[in-house]
């Protein structure tokens, strides 16, 4: 299955890990991943710090929890390493991609485009091929 049919069916958690530009880490709860084509993802982001890591530094990664299944209880996932290419700010293409209704409308958002570099399972040192089948 590839990203776009992963992700849109199979449910789970994800963690984005960015830095800024002196090293320092900062990980949170993202949602799934829009995938726009085989190698390029976009994530919503509010004007915090992993917005503001990645403008100091364009390397992020991101962790992919599944949840278990009736069918598979083992631990399952993807590992993306990304880089942002581009953003746009409170753009009509960040609105119609958005999940979920809107807490604060105050808030500047921005639709954060990343490349992805490598996938790898949620386990394990194997390197998948950008735009091959996973597992899922």
């Amino acid at each position: 299955m590839h990203l776009a049919e992963y992700f849109e069916k199979t449910a789970g958690r994800g963690v984005l890990a960015t830095a800024n530009a002196d090293g320092k880490v900062d990980v949170a709860y993202y949602a799934r991943p829009h995938v726009i084509d085989s190698e390029t993802l976009a994530f919503i982001m509010n004007d915090r710090r992993s917005h503001a890591n990645i403008i100091e530094n364009p390397s992020a990664a991101y962790l992919f929890t599944a949840l278990p299944t009736e069918t598979d209880s083992s631990l399952n996932g993807v590992r993306l390493y990304l880089t942002m290419i581009e953003e746009e700010r409170d753009t009509e293409r960040l609105y119609k991609l958005k999940r979920r209704a809107v807490n604060n409308s105050d808030e500047t958002r921005y639709l954060v485009f990343f490349h992805v570099d490598t996938i790898r399972p949620l386990i394990g040192d194997d390197n998948l091929l950008v735009g091959t089948a996973i597992s899922g």
